[in-house]
């Protein structure tokens, strides 16, 4: 359906990467979130109302607050596209991992009433047993009711999957967590034929606490975003493999992805070029990378001239010899901005380490070690290190 609907209302509906069809994809996607869950807790609440089920009435207005949730996304998507202004340089992007957010905190609320309302049926159960009247009616909309979350599931992880949205990837794992508390539903309903322990309670309980879990998984898929996460390795070797069809360039480090929201990516980093080469030309080599890859990417790119000695065979070597005692101390550690400055009593080697965030070795511990083994290789030769992290 969700594919009909994009062809009738979504121009240019395969162009992924364009901010005004990811908007229009959620607006779709969460105006249809809002009529199906509407149309559940309608069917629940009846159900539940006939068959007396606390907790089929619960996940009834679980599906409510997913409604809810769904018109957080429309507003994300919206708040999400609008345009860069003085005070947002960089767009509103962000505001759809907002928006996820604020969904995870209701799935947090609606997940604490529906455990506050279960455990008061559990003790009012235990105090006055009785056994819980059989609805055919109330059992088929509970089984219906699986099929469209996992129809909501697989339409939203599709649409999250093209778009690259983390609010919707959201959403369908929302739903995929409702369909198991709605077979705990299920459950609690044919087992309270045959006893008067109000499992209805406690049925609601295990749904609480489901609801919560999808609640937990939602918040972290949205809060990973809002705090920086390593851009996919992929995407970094592409990155590297356009800059470097460009020659002279030999190498580049440092690479940073700064995201501010789907679409609205900055790449920024160094560029290592011949340091014998001209100036200018150099300079025009490096504009030219800069605009192919911002266009091959959608990215704003910024990229630092780094010239580098290529045609001196010591410090070609004294640079591998360095870059095997760094890589004998730990396996992790890489070294770049590699230059030697010869002088008449000694020799200064100027580099950076990048140092791994799982390296468990100390700064002041790694450059001393460092320092020592060169010295021991090399003497008079003095290391001035910069430490280094990797953001890619």
């Amino acid at each position: 359906m969700i594919s009909l609907l994009s062809k009738l209302f979504i121009k240019d509906y395969k162009n992924y990467t364009d901010s005004n069809v990811r908007t229009q994809y959620g607006v779709l996607c969460g105006g249809y979130g809002i009529f199906l869950n509407i149309l559940l807790f309608v069917a629940k609440f009846i159900g539940g109302t006939i068959s007396a089920s606390v907790a089929m009435i619960a996940d009834a207005f679980n599906n409510l607050s997913d409604a809810a949730s769904s018109v957080v996304n429309i507003l994300g998507f919206k708040l999400a596209s609008k345009k860069p202004d003085p005070e947002h340089p960089f767009g509103h992007g962000r505001m759809e991992y907002v928006s996820g957010l604020v969904i995870s905190g209701l799935i947090f609320l609606m997940a604490f009433e529906l455990l506050k309302s279960s455990f008061e049926s559990l003790i009012q159960g235990i105090k006055e047993p009785v056994q819980s009247e059989f609805s055919l009616i109330s059992l088929v909309i509970m089984i219906l009711a699986i099929f469209v979350k996992l129809y909501m599931y697989f339409y939203n992880h599709s649409v999250a999957k093209k778009i690259n949205s983390v609010s919707l990837e959201a959403t369908a794992k929302d739903s995929l967590s409702d369909t198991i508390s709605t077979f705990v539903v299920i459950l609690s309903i044919v087992l309270g034929q045959f006893t008067t322990f109000p499992v209805d309670g406690v049925a609601g309980i295990l749904v609480s606490f489901f609801i919560f879990y999808a609640g937990y998984e939602a918040a972290k898929e949205t809060l990973q975003p809002l705090l920086g996460t390593k851009p996919e390795e992929d995407f970094v070797k592409e990155i590297e493999e356009e800059v470097l069809k460009h020659k002279p360039i030999v190498g580049i480090h440092d690479l940073v992805v700064h995201d501010y929201g789907p679409g609205r990516k900055m790449i920024s980093l160094h560029a290592e070029v011949p340091g014998d080469m001209d100036i200018f030309e150099l300079h025009d080599v490096i504009d030219i990378t800069e605009v192919e890859v911002a266009t091959k990417f959608g990215c704003e790119t910024v990229i630092h001239l780094d010239p580098i000695d290529i045609n001196n065979p010591q410090l070609a070597k004294n640079k591998e010899i360095v870059s095997e005692i760094v890589k004998a101390i730990d396996e992790s550690l890489s070294i770049h901005d590699f230059r030697m400055v010869p002088g008449e009593t000694h020799t200064n080697l100027i580099f950076d380490v990048v140092k791994p965030f799982d390296c468990k070795i100390a700064d002041e511990v790694l450059l001393s070690t460092i320092r020592e083994k060169v010295l021991a290789k090399l003497p008079n030769h003095f290391c001035v290190i910069a430490v280094d992290r990797p953001y890619c």
